[in-house]
């Protein structure tokens, strides 16, 4: 079962999160998003929900901009080889549907299935921008806000530094 937006936001209220949320058309993609990005300062995220060979879902929570290797991020988790996930686990862990994929759906995780990787490159900003569960409206919070609500749902994040697994992997070749 999903969690409602209001569930959500109650939830952020009783954590004395603070947050914000604006109503938007919907956006599927980071591209398709830039226009209304442009009058929200702060960190933007993308999402990337993925699963292993052997069955181990992820849900990868990084700054908008960040290049996320998929062929060689296994090794840095220490999984096996990593695919998009299929909807219908999406739909079953996390509660959203593509387009909608958010750190924030980590609230319908209630079995720990999920495995929750967030962008270090996130932290060093004041604020950082979620979909609240649908991708007609985007959250604003503050990133240690972000990893105590991931918390309180029973996932702590693995922080990844991707800037400089790209970098490593770069002098690498």
């Amino acid at each position: 079962m999903s969690a409602s937006r209001e569930t959500l936001f109650a939830r952020l209220d009783a954590l004395g999160i603070e947050h914000k949320t604006v109503s938007h058309r919907p956006v599927f993609t980071v591209n398709e998003g830039r226009d209304i990005k442009a009058s929200m300062p702060g960190a933007h995220t993308k999402n990337l929900f993925l699963k292993d060979r052997k069955g181990q879902a992820f849900l990868i929570t990084a700054r908008d901009e960040t290049q996320i290797r998929l062929n060689r991020l296994h090794h840095h988790l220490g999984s096996a080889r990593l695919s998009f996930g299929p909807e219908d686990l999406l739909l079953e862990t996390l509660g959203v549907r593509p387009g909608s994929v958010t750190a924030l759906a980590l609230l319908n995780d209630t079995e720990g299935r999920i495995r929750f990787v967030l962008d270090a490159a996130l932290m060093q900003w004041p604020v950082v921008y979620c979909h609240p569960l649908l991708n007609d409206a985007t959250t604003r919070i503050a990133p240690q806000d972000l990893v105590r609500f991931a918390e309180s749902t029973g996932h702590t994040p693995q922080l990844i530094d991707f800037t400089a697994l790209h970098d490593d992997e770069e002098s690498a070749d």
